[in-house]
């Protein structure tokens, strides 16, 4: 029988043990390399960001020279696309900057993702070779003004013309949308009320200068500011049928995987936030002892609560991604690491901004920001009520 502590393990001991919970000394270095990136090129600039609101393009190019962005493909030095793991790491790291900047580069591996799995050569070579070469950026139009988490409800249509679909509709609170060179679209194809969701839509890749798309203003978001978050309005968009992925009425489908493939990614990022309160926390605490102030006990539950959830948090995060890696379904496990790190990531803003006290409720002081930016991870990505329906789904059957 193995010992109750960890700590009591030794060398020889771990070797043998059958379940491990490290990762390999490649992702370590990875963890350590996009650490130290965050320390350096996002941490100092993301009270600014936040601020003004600007796209934090100057990051990005850095991200993508590093292949820290779109690594789901090779890079243009060759780099062998990253596994789901070492995705969730990087998502992880760069939440803990910012998960503004982290969300414009999860809204690309998210665009990339329908491509990677159902897409054709000529797709891949068209679309996604250019994100090789050069920080572009792509969107995820999917949701609607009275369709988010029920994507069944989707009104925008594509109507078959010849060897084009014509796209008419709107897509809101579109990620990237004004900085996006080309558009994931989820359309009706069969205007059929009572079809069935698995047949009705179509998936398309749409360059985002075709004639007829034109992007709205951008959102001034609660949080995760520097995100660029528009509608897009579909006016008459002729798309080539060479730009639909997959076959007619597989769009559902294809949506669907992609959701249970990336959700990992919007987990991690939300541990990331979460281990960014703890931190925060810690370093105020810190300060206060050093002046002589007093930590009472309840502080000091609430900082024990962050700790142990910032560790299972992270385990979760990483095994949904290592089942990935594995070929394994995770849609399960997904469900569970998005809807525990989104809620303890809420959980721990809020106890960060108490614990600061007045200071905590003041813009510029990091734990204000925190608890702006840990909201929308309860609503993107799959609600929080949504993940409990797949689970609850998933245990019954």
């Amino acid at each position: 029988m193995l010992p109750r502590s960890s700590v009591a393990l030794g060398k020889a001991a771990t070797e043998t043990v059958g379940c491990s919970f490290d990762i390999s000394p490649a992702h370590k270095q990875l963890r350590d390399r996009v650490r130290q990136f965050t320390k350096d090129e996002i941490i100092p600039v993301t009270e600014e960001h936040d601020r003004t609101m600007e796209f934090p393009a100057t990051i990005f190019r850095r991200a993508h020279r590093e292949h820290l962005l779109n690594t789901s493909i090779t890079s243009r030095h060759g780099d062998a696309p990253r596994d789901k793991l070492a995705q969730a790491i990087i998502s992880e790291e760069i939440g803990y900057g910012c998960t503004g900047v982290g969300l414009a580069m999860f809204i690309n591996e998210l665009s990339m993702t329908p491509l990677l799995l159902a897409g054709d050569s000529y797709q891949q070579e068209t679309f996604l070779r250019p994100m090789a070469e050069e920080p572009i950026m792509a969107a995820y139009c999917v949701t609607e003004s009275s369709a988010g988490s029920d994507v069944a409800a989707i009104r925008t249509r594509a109507v078959r013309s010849g060897d084009e679909y014509v796209i008419n509709g709107a897509k809101a609170w579109i990620s990237n949308g004004g900085k996006a060179a080309w558009y994931f679209v989820l359309a009706r194809t069969d205007m059929d009320p009572s079809a069935p969701a698995g047949r009705a839509f179509t998936a398309f890749a749409v360059p985002a200068k075709t004639q007829g798309i034109e992007p709205g203003k951008k959102e001034h978001n609660m949080g995760q500011r520097c995100s660029d978050t528009r509608m897009i309005s579909f006016d008459d968009v002729r798309v080539p049928e060479a730009f639909r992925i997959g076959e007619e009425g597989e769009g559902f489908k294809i949506v669907m995987r992609t959701f249970d493939a990336t959700r990992p990614l919007v987990s991690s990022m939300a541990t990331g936030l979460l281990s960014r309160c703890l931190d925060e926390t810690i370093n105020f605490l810190r300060d206060r002892k050093q002046s002589d102030g007093v930590v009472d006990q309840i502080t000091q539950f609430k900082l024990a609560e962050m700790a142990m959830n910032v560790e299972m948090s992270r385990l979760m995060c990483y095994k949904s991604a290592a089942m990935i890696d594995a070929g394994s379904s995770s849609a399960y496990h997904s469900s569970l690491a998005k809807t525990f790190a989104a809620e303890k990531a809420n959980e721990a803003a809020a106890a960060a901004v108490e614990i600061f006290g007045h200071a905590g409720c003041t813009q510029g002081c990091p734990v204000e920001k925190l608890l702006r930016d840990a909201k929308i991870f309860q609503i993107y990505g799959g609600t929080t009520q949504i993940q409990q329906l797949i689970i609850s789904r998933l245990l019954l059957r």
